[in-house]
């Protein structure tokens, strides 16, 4: 049966409603995505995180896909002159492919960078902290990428901001081991060492007139790199701390309160975008901190946040100052609320920030 002629004006509404419904989701060309500047980068997909991101494709970013060094004149930079000019650097590429627990199939397809975010979330189940021992995140990328040929996915700088330089999906060369496993972050700071041996404190922390401690760059790194002008930089606790580290004394300035901030916000991100990463530390049987390697099994089987020195008996960071307490409650906290908004409307199925 026809429809009445009295319901006729009503349908064709409606029906118009539809079409310009329709037409309103379609985005006209070169329609430019919103970016936030608190996005992380994950097998292709944004996430927010709350907390201000630079990431390898932004200007002022560190790229650990570049062949050519980052530091050195143009002319020089590439590969058959760095070769021959750096020892250290023994191939083009900083970072290699995740093939652990991928089957023959997988890694076909991850080769040629096909990574979904359900298949890196079956892979990365740790992240490792380290301190990079070069106090800022610009020297700490020259070193990694012109002098050494390794990479870190992300390195966060004095002043809180967070470069992150390589797709989560690669496998960053920065933990042996745990590479194929993890993220790792390089936070800048300028380390710890032997109680009863020299140190380069007086180089790189001051005494206010009221008391407090202030970070002081070697004039030599000029202003850091930091992109927060005027930023002064002092450590969350004036006086060094120390503790023992695979049983020895070691003392060190701690990290900065916006260092903290922002790697809460990060390991809160990461602990949400994949399932397998638990936000706690190593614990022994009295659920207090491990301060040295673990043995291989409790490595193997150990899900979460992880400490350089406790896969490597050579390494002694992030050190005794780093705040792990301070870094799980906030993260922990965070993990209650509701997640940031999505850069972009999400995919059927996906999780994102």
């Amino acid at each position: 049966m026809p429809p009445s002629p009295r319901f006729l004006p009503g349908l064709l509404g409606l029906l118009a409603a539809l079409v310009l419904a329709g037409c309103a989701t379609v985005p006209e060309p070169a329609a430019p995505m919103t970016r936030h500047g608190d996005e992380i980068l994950v097998a292709g997909e944004f996430f927010r995180i709350g907390t201000p991101v630079v990431l390898w494709i932004d200007p002022g970013g560190y790229d650990a896909y570049r062949v050519e060094r980052r530091f050195s004149p143009l002319g020089e930079a590439g590969w058959e002159s760095s070769r021959e000019a750096v020892r250290g650097l023994r191939t083009p590429n900083r970072f290699g492919l995740r093939r652990e627990g991928l089957s023959p199939e997988e890694i076909e397809r991850v080769r040629g960078g096909g990574w979904n975010l359900e298949l890196l979330q079956r892979v990365v189940d740790q992240f490792v902290i380290h301190y990079d021992a070069t106090g800022t995140s610009r020297e700490t990328f020259r070193v990694l990428h012109d002098v050494v040929g390794l990479s870190c996915h992300f390195l966060l700088d004095l002043d809180g901001t967070l470069y992150q330089t390589l797709d989560l999906k690669e496998r960053a060369w920065h933990a042996t081991t745990s590479n194929s496993r993890s993220v790792g972050v390089e936070i800048a700071n300028v380390g710890s060492y032997p109680v009863d041996g020299d140190n380069p404190f007086s180089t790189w922390y001051a005494r206010d007139a009221g008391g407090g401690t202030r970070i002081t760059l070697p004039d030599h790194l000029g202003d850091g790199g930091l992109r927060t002008p005027g930023f002064v930089a002092r450590p969350a606790r004036p006086d060094p701390v120390t503790g023992p580290i695979h049983g020895r004394e070691v003392t060190q300035y701690d990290f900065t309160p916006e260092q903290y901030e922002a790697l809460i916000r990060l390991t809160a991100a990461l602990c949400r975008i994949f399932p397998l990463l638990a936000c706690d530390y190593p614990r022994d049987a009295d659920g207090k901190l491990v301060t040295g390697r673990l043995p291989d099994d409790e490595l193997a089987a150990f899900r979460g946040l992880i400490g350089h020195y406790h896969i490597q008996s050579n390494k002694i960071d992030p050190g005794p100052a780093f705040d792990w307490d301070r870094v799980l409650d906030g993260a922990r906290e965070l993990l209650q609320s509701p997640p940031p908004r999505p850069t972009a409307p999400s995919r059927p199925g996906r999780h994102r920030f």
